[in-house]
């Protein structure tokens, strides 16, 4: 070794490639420990989890090359080819499909819903079934399955059903029922507290109601439907609804 070369080779370019792979392979793990953690927390399928990591470790390691071709010496037009290669291969992916991998990232990062909670994304509403890097699939109560670009749910009003209390994990899912004024508030009362009555063997904690707005033409009224398993409000919603609109029919008949 001499004048600070071994082998004919900088050592002071030597040690920056040893530094750049050392500050790699530490980021490298702790980002993977970090994301198989996150993947079981929110329940990611193993494909997911499995192309999330991928992702971060091919990023990782074209940082890692590009940082060692300038602290080696390597040639500007090597560092360009390098770089024009990088961006052609991510030219192949559209602009939309890079914002839905961005809003993935944060959709995983803020929680908003996590796969099994019962979610209402915009006008969509179901059982969430699936969170991917691009979408997120929402079963619904016609027993279809909605895929929504996360890029989407960003720009979307978020409803998440799910409800702690103290050691009981429920869903309070709300919908609305309107009546006319031809059946009085007395009676309107009785007809949801006979309705609940009979679904209390069902349910956790009975369901309540409250009127949120009226007008000359209707009277709006909110129902809280509490369930411990969310496919539960497929089933229930529609049976509480129209036995509430049939005792109401029959107390029209009477009037």
């Amino acid at each position: 070794m001499a004048d600070g070369n071994l082998f004919g080779i900088d050592l002071s370019a030597i040690i920056g490639i040893i530094i750049i792979v050392a500050v790699a392979i530490a980021l490298e793990r702790l980002f993977t420990r970090y994301l198989s953690k996150l993947a079981k927390r929110v329940k990611l399928e193993p494909s997911t989890a499995n192309n999330l990591v991928l992702t971060f470790r091919i990023l990782i390691l074209i940082s890692a090359v590009l940082s060692i071709g300038q602290v080696g010496g390597l040639q500007p037009e090597w560092v360009l080819s390098i770089s024009a290669i990088g961006g052609a291969a991510l030219g192949f992916a559209s602009t939309k499909t890079i914002g839905n991998f961005i809003a993935g990232l944060f959709l995983l990062a803020a929680r908003p819903f996590k796969v099994g909670d019962y979610v209402r994304i915009g006008t969509v509403e179901g059982i969430v079934q699936e969170i991917t890097i691009n979408y997120t699939k929402v079963l619904t109560i016609g027993n279809n399955t909605v895929s929504i670009s996360n890029l989407q749910i960003l720009d979307r009003d978020i409803t998440n059903f799910y409800k702690s209390e103290g050691q009981l994990d429920l869903y309070c899912y709300t919908f609305e029922i309107g009546f006319d004024h031809s059946v009085s508030t007395e009676k309107i009362a009785q007809i949801f507290a006979e309705v609940f009555e009979r679904h209390m063997y069902m349910l956790p904690k009975k369901p309540s109601y409250m009127l949120t707005r009226s007008s000359a033409f209707e009277r709006v009224y909110v129902v809280y439907l509490y369930v411990e398993h969310p496919e539960d409000i497929f089933v229930l919603r529609p049976q509480i609804a129209e036995e509430v609109f049939k005792r109401w029919d029959m107390e029209r008949t009477k009037q």
